[in-house]
């Protein structure tokens, strides 16, 4: 199949990675942040035998492949990248055989990074894009996730479903338990020092001002928390209370960052990564969702309590910061009450 030959803006919403002129396979991502040309690229599709299940179902034996070549994946946020890794970790459990080569954007967050630097020792090597087509294997099992976002299933599954159809998976020939992060536990973590004794965890900004819990509220939460667990507050970010800290100093990388969550007693989050690494620590949670139904992100979470706020004009948006929004999304907050023994609010 001859690759299609993209324009600027196809290039950059390509459900899948891109050839370059030269034959190198690149991520659209790489293309968009370094403000490059998309002259002459093509979609990479399904060229030379590579997988995608965003333009063909595929099922791979996987009892029979000893080496599986993931281009461009799992994305470039922490949260993304935490779902789709714990996709694969639960495709090595069943068949430890197999050693992944993860293919990433080179110019990924270098948070996002660390992350895969981490993980790389559970399931095998990590490589920046770009690299030479005719570099990865025929004989190989490849498979493109590229700009996976772009994909139709991204917005209508739970995230772990998708990452896991992406890898020509069934969700449901996956346990539950292997679906809640838990390879995080065996990452190794510095201790967190600037606090002694149990702390509550506050998390309240996502990537994008719509998922977030609106800065003016901030101090309020901190109020909540403060008289339900009496333990300490603490987060990452300035907020103006006295009985809150902020840890960013304390946490300059994102092994420091993991292990303030795992040993937290309690975390509030809005839809963000430190939800999804709460789940794999096993750290009570209370979530709050505006525009995601809580199921597509923590069903297989036993811990946390989603909290979905009602603001359907919101449904779907995967970022804003426009004003009209971040109004319907304050005036949603503005409207919740504390339950009784705060396991979320009502």
């Amino acid at each position: 199949m001859t690759p299609q030959l993209l324009d600027a803006a196809s290039a950059l919403t390509n459900p899948g990675s891109l050839l370059s002129p030269c034959d190198e396979i690149l991520a659209p991502y790489d293309l968009e942040v370094s403000n490059s040309s998309a002259e002459g690229y093509r979609a990479l599709g399904l060229a030379n035998g590579i997988c995608n299940a965003a333009l063909a179902e595929f099922k791979p034996d996987y009892a029979v492949v000893s080496h599986v070549h993931v281009i461009n994946g799992m994305g470039v946020t922490l949260g993304d990248s935490i779902i789709g890794l714990t996709a694969l970790v639960a495709i090595k459990t069943q068949f430890p055989h197999i050693f992944f080569t993860i293919y990433r954007p080179a110019h990924a967050p270098g948070y996002v990074k660390s992350l895969y630097e981490l993980a790389a020792p559970l399931l095998g090597s990590v490589i920046d894009l770009p690299v030479k087509l005719d570099e990865l294997p025929y004989n190989g099992l490849r498979i493109d996730l590229g700009n996976h976002l772009f994909w139709p299933k991204f917005a209508s599954l739970p995230m772990i479903d998708f990452f896991l159809d992406a890898m020509g998976i069934k969700a449901d020939e996956i346990p539950a338990i292997d679906k809640r992060n838990h390879w995080l536990q065996e990452l190794v973590l510095p201790r967190p020092q600037a606090l002694e004794g149990d702390y509550v965890l506050l998390c309240p900004t996502a990537s994008t001002p719509v998922r977030s819990i609106p800065a003016a509220m901030h101090k309020d939460f901190v109020e909540i928390l403060w008289e339900r667990y009496r333990l300490p507050v603490a987060g990452f970010g300035a907020i103006d209370h006295p009985l809150y800290a902020d840890l960013t100093s304390h946490a300059p990388d994102t092994a420091d960052f993991l292990a303030w969550i795992k040993h937290a007693a309690y975390l509030v989050a809005p839809d963000t990564a430190a939800i999804h690494i709460a789940a794999g620590f096993n750290i009570p949670t209370t979530a709050f969702f505006t525009t995601i139904a809580p199921d597509l992100r923590v069903r297989d979470y036993p811990r946390c309590k989603p909290v979905s706020l009602p603001v359907p004009e919101l449904k779907g948006i995967q970022a804003s910061n426009r004003e009209s929004d971040m109004e319907l999304v304050g005036r949603a907050y503005r409207a919740l009450t504390i339950d009784t023994d705060f396991s979320g609010f009502a």
